[in-house]
């Protein structure tokens, strides 16, 4: 029988919610009862619990903020159990995101930490780099309370959705809702027509956007392509120096379709912020979103980055998991694979890559199948004498498969890692030189060198070097800014370069979502 744990944090949620705990208790009763009725075995585990943790062999939480407790205690949960779904139930004030750092820090991107979930889909133990999370493994999704809420209407009704899920005809969900910055047509339309064929159907702002159609919100995918800021339950578009609001959680709410799918490319896009903390308490997009019975939401915590015209970074990430989704993956499975389809894009993970990486989170019951797929979960049939396998054997075949791959990314895979010098005069005078043919005006530059994978460590004896390995390279990004622009949030775009022997040999152009 398929197995989903999930996990929370009993005394976070009791300071919360007092008696009213209660309450929580027996939705997610109603939430077991409805999953052993698919034949998902499921159990709530309080990490908080003495008892609990010692059956899992793991030390409780005693501190819910202290990001190394909540991971070991997770680990044991999930190296116990093996289940084939995780569940983090809770907002960052029950269970935090994990706090990696952020390897682009700097004035021109503030984000200290890659806050968010990655390190919980990992072997990997408790850990502050990015470098050492490449490799997710597990099926895991956040369903997430109210950060600060003193009532628990909210988290009941994410549970009963959870609850009564349904799957739908994957043609339900091919007319989508997609919703773009005007500089980024190009990129946003790539999207579209890799997933769906057509891209017919964005919406470009400005000048649409952000009082939609309700029978335009109705459509149960949503990929939005704009811009995003901290504590802010709007986003915006762009075109020239023109950055008006695409789109609101005031307006949105009450008109989503129960079963919505969203992926947003956006910063900020899925922050987890206490509503309490703006004048009208609105909750953020992503709450709204899955308050209103959105199966499953995609999106950054933090500053994110993508390109104009092509697909990189936050475009690949949304875009497979999205296709995942399509084909009836779980959506957990979709982000995982997602991921895991990022990480092993190229031979090595540039800075950029590994903050993507690391910021995007699942918000959402990772078990559900939003999408109807023929063969998932298809009885054992037998032709010719040879026997199909269940929905539960597929599926421990799958977990069997993403282990592996998950494992095996860190073998193969390089990272980047800061370097304590700076780039040379000459590679600092190409960087510059690119940035004025862009007419944009350089900012900082950081330098980073290469952490070579395990098999490459090999490769590199003597006799193996020259058959098998690449120069040495490392990477520069430069940040600059468009001239005279304004906006909410300033609109900085990364130049990435790939240095080899003292030359650039590849260049990204990356804009901040």
């Amino acid at each position: 029988m398929t197995e989903k744990i999930v996990v929370t944090n009993a005394t976070a949620l009791k300071r919360k919610y007092g008696k009213a705990y209660a309450d929580v208790r027996a939705a997610v009763t109603r939430w077991i009862a409805a999953d052993n009725a698919r034949g998902v075995s499921t159990r709530l585990v309080a990490v908080d619990a003495a008892a609990a943790m010692k059956r899992y062999h793991g030390k409780p939480v005693t501190d819910a903020a202290h990001p190394r407790q909540n991971k070991e205690a997770i680990d044991a949960v999930f190296g116990t159990a093996r289940p084939d779904y995780l569940v983090i139930l809770g907002a960052v004030d029950v269970i935090p995101h994990q706090d990696l750092t952020n390897p682009l820090y700097s004035s021109d991107d503030p984000d200290r930490y890659s806050l968010g979930d990655l390190p919980y889909a990992c072997e990997s133990p408790y850990s502050r780099r990015i470098n050492d999370f490449i490799g997710p493994t597990r099926v895991i999704g956040r369903l997430p309370d109210l950060t600060g809420a003193t009532k628990p209407d909210y988290l009941i009704k994410l549970i009963d959705t959870a609850a009564r899920w349904q799957r739908l005809a994957r043609e339900k969900y091919e007319r989508p809702l997609a919703i773009t910055a005007g500089v980024w047509e190009g990129s946003t339309r790539l999207t579209l027509r890799n997933l769906f064929r057509t891209s017919t159907s964005v919406r470009i702002s400005p000048p649409r956007g952000p009082k939609w159609r309700t029978a335009d919100v109705a459509r149960l995918t949503h990929l939005i392509n704009c811009h995003g800021a901290q504590v802010s339950p709007e986003f915006y578009g762009q075109q020239g120096n023109s950055y008006p609001v695409s789109h609101q959680a005031s307006h949105i709410a009450g008109k989503i379709t129960r079963g919505t799918v969203v992926a947003v490319e956006c910063c900020y896009g899925a922050e987890l912020y206490d509503p309490n903390l703006l004048p009208n308490s609105q909750a953020g997009i992503a709450n709204v979103y899955l308050l209103g019975g959105a199966y499953g939401y995609f999106g950054s915590t933090t500053i994110a980055y993508g390109d104009v015209d092509t697909n990189s970074a936050a475009d690949l990430l949304c875009q497979y998991f999205l296709a995942g989704v399509l084909n009836g993956a779980s959506l957990g499975r979709a982000a995982l694979e997602a991921q895991q389809r990022f990480a092993r894009l190229g031979t090595t993970l540039d800075p950029v890559d590994l903050k993507t990486l690391a910021q995007f989170v699942l918000l959402g019951d990772p078990s559900i199948h939003p999408v109807q797929a023929s063969t998932n979960g298809a009885p054992m049939k037998k032709a010719a004498g040879v026997f199909s396998l269940q929905g539960d054997d597929l599926r421990h075949d799958r977990r069997v498969s993403l282990l592996r791959k998950g494992l095996s990314i860190p073998q193969t895979q390089g990272t980047a890692v800061r370097a304590k010098k700076a780039t040379s005069s000459k590679v600092m005078a190409q960087l510059r030189q690119e940035a004025r043919k862009r007419s944009l005006t350089p900012a900082d530059v950081l330098s980073f060198g290469v952490e070579q994978p395990v098999v490459q460590a090999i490769a590199a004896r003597k006799s193996l070097r020259k058959a098998t390995l690449d120069a040495p390279a490392s990477y520069h990004v430069l940040f600059s800014r468009k001239a005279r622009a304004k906006a909410v949030q300033a609109p900085v775009v990364l130049l990435v370069a790939k240095e080899v022997d003292g030359e650039i040999v590849s260049l990204r152009e990356l804009h901040r979502r």
